[in-house]
């Protein structure tokens, strides 16, 4: 992994909770946090971190030059998106590709979840809720797609920002917590084919789609836009996907 030019500093501090000073600003941990989770992020899309290899704490902190605190919570976060496990006594490792078999599973719960999610956000639908849904669909049809994941970032964040609305509009506790188990093995499925974002076009009509079926109320078109849209992904994936 590359180390960072600009990025943050634990300096010679021991306590994280401050973190470094620039231009007398403190720079506190969750800034350093959300700093090494981008810088891992990247690594891990861009596959400069391949599956199987071993994270080290130490070394990653080394290399961005933060202290070992942000480097363990930015790690427990991208356990949690199941793009890295924990390995007893071993430390931290890169989770392997998703296999057809996951990928399988993993689409079968979005189409559980999803359609119910947005035929539940349709009946509750508020109006600032919609302005917000409209909002992300715009983000996504203007964000960069270029071949690395600091030119596609955007595009995912927008395309995972129109879901968990979704979800939250639900006003169900437990939806929204099912959808957020699934938010970040959405992500990690990205790997699944190895070639970034080939379906732009595509996924932004059928997120169009979505909100224009959102925006009348109907939920039970809501639900058939939704399970259209995560059907149509699922044959995208696997058509893009590299042979077993």
């Amino acid at each position: 992994m590359q180390k960072a030019s600009n990025g943050p500093r634990a300096g010679s501090r021991s306590d994280d909770q401050t973190g470094d000073r620039r231009g007398g600003r403190t720079v506190n941990r969750q800034v350093l946090a959300d700093h090494v989770y981008e810088e891992l992020l990247a690594s891990l899309m861009d596959g400069r971190l391949e599956p199987g290899a071993a994270v080290s704490i130490d070394g990653t902190a080394r290399e961005l030059d933060v202290s070992p605190t942000p480097v363990r919570e930015a790690l427990a976060r991208l356990e949690h998106t199941g793009m890295v496990r924990r390995v007893a006594l071993k430390g931290y490792r890169v989770a392997p590709v998703f296999t057809r078999e996951d990928f399988a599973e993993l689409m079968e719960a979005r189409l559980a979840i999803e359609p119910v999610n947005a035929r539940l956000a349709c009946s509750r639908l508020t109006p600032e809720r919609l302005a917000e849904l409209e909002e992300a669909v715009a983000d996504l049809k203007s964000a960069p797609r270029g071949p690395s994941f600091a030119d596609y970032k955007d595009y995912l964040e927008a395309d995972e920002r129109f879901h968990q609305l979704i979800a939250k509009q639900t006003g169900n506790q437990f939806m929204v917590a099912a959808y957020a188990a699934l938010g970040g093995q959405v992500q990690r499925f990205r790997l699944f084919g190895g070639v970034g974002i080939t379906d732009a076009e595509n996924a932004i009509a059928e997120h169009q789609s979505v909100l224009d079926a959102l925006s009348t109320g109907d939920p039970e078109k809501a639900e058939a836009a939704m399970a259209d849209h995560v059907q149509k992904v699922r044959a995208r994936a696997i058509a893009d996907a590299p042979a077993d």
